[in-house]
C-alpha cells in the first residue's frame, strides 16, 4: 500500500487514497473554521451585549465610519469569493493557467482590501478617533458627541473586529501565495487539487465574516442620518 502511495503525486504516504486524503483534510478544515466561528462569536457577543448598552453611542459611532470605503470593501470581497470559486472550479478540471489566473485576481481583490482599510484607518488616526489616543492624551480632542464614552465603546469594538479581520486577510494572502507557487510548480491535477479547495473555504469564511460587519458596524446609525 505504501509503495502505491509514493507513485500519487500528491498522496500522503499515512492515507490510503485521495478521497481519504481529502475527507481528512476537509474535517480538519471545518473543525478549524469551528473555532473561528466560536472565536468571532464572542466579538460578536460583545457587540450585541454593548450596543443593547449604549443604543445612542453606537449609531453616533457609526456615523464616524465610510459607508462608501466599507461599501467598496464589502463589493471586493463579494467578488474575490466569486473569483476563489472559479480557481476552485478550474483547480477541479486541472486547467493550470486559469486556475493561476483567478488566484491571481483574487490575490489583487485581496490586496486592494487591505490597502482601503489602510486608508480607512489611517484617516481614523489622524482625526484622532483611535481610543488609545484619548487615553494617553487625555487633553486631545474628541469627537464632537455628546456620547464620548459610549463612542469610545464602539470605537474599540469597530477597531477590535476589524483589526482582527483585517490579520485573517493577511494571513490568507500569505497562504493564498503559497498555494499561487504551488500551481505554478504543476502541483495540482484534477487528481489532487485538495488544497485549493480547502483554502476556498478559508477565503469565503473570511468574506463572510465582513458580510455581518459591514452592516453591524457601518450601517448601524445610517438610516437615522450622519452617514458619508
Amino acid at each position: 500500500m505504501s509503495d502505491h502511495a509514493a507513485h500519487v503525486p500528491g498522496l500522503a504516504h499515512h492515507f490510503v487514497n485521495m478521497e481519504q486524503q481529502k475527507e481528512a483534510g476537509t474535517i480538519g478544515m471545518w473543525l478549524f473554521l469551528l473555532t473561528e466561528i466560536m472565536f468571532f462569536g464572542g466579538l460578536f457577543l460583545a457587540y450585541t451585549i454593548y450596543r443593547a448598552k449604549y443604543p445612542d453611542g453606537f449609531l453616533q459611532g457609526s456615523h464616524l465610519l465610510s459607508v462608501p470605503l466599507g461599501g467598496l470593501n464589502t463589493v471586493v470581497l463579494i467578488v474575490s469569493s466569486l473569483t476563489m470559486a472559479m480557481a476552485v472550479y478550474y483547480s477541479q478540471l486541472g486547467e493550470r493557467k486559469k486556475l493561476l489566473g483567478f488566484l491571481a485576481l483574487t490575490l489583487i481583490l485581496g490586496s486592494v482590501f487591505l490597502v482601503v482599510k489602510y486608508f480607512e484607518y489611517a484617516e481614523k488616526f489622524q482625526h484622532h478617533l483611535f481610543p488609545a489616543h484619548w487615553m494617553y492624551n487625555p487633553a486631545a480632542d474628541h469627537p464632537p458627541t455628546q456620547y464620548h464614552g459610549q463612542v469610545q465603546v464602539f470605537l474599540w469594538i469597530y477597531f477590535m473586529m476589524t483589526g482582527l479581520h483585517a490579520l485573517h486577510m493577511i494571513i490568507g494572502i500569505g497562504l493564498l501565495l503559497v498555494i499561487m507557487f504551488m500551481a505554478h510548480k504543476g502541483k495540482f491535477s484534477k487528481q489532487y487539487n485538495s488544497p485549493v479547495e480547502l483554502f476556498g473555504l478559508y477565503w469565503h469564511f473570511v468574506d463572510i465574516v465582513w458580510i455581518f460587519l459591514f452592516p453591524l458596524l457601518y450601517l448601524t446609525g445610517y438610516h437615522v442620518g450622519g452617514g458619508h
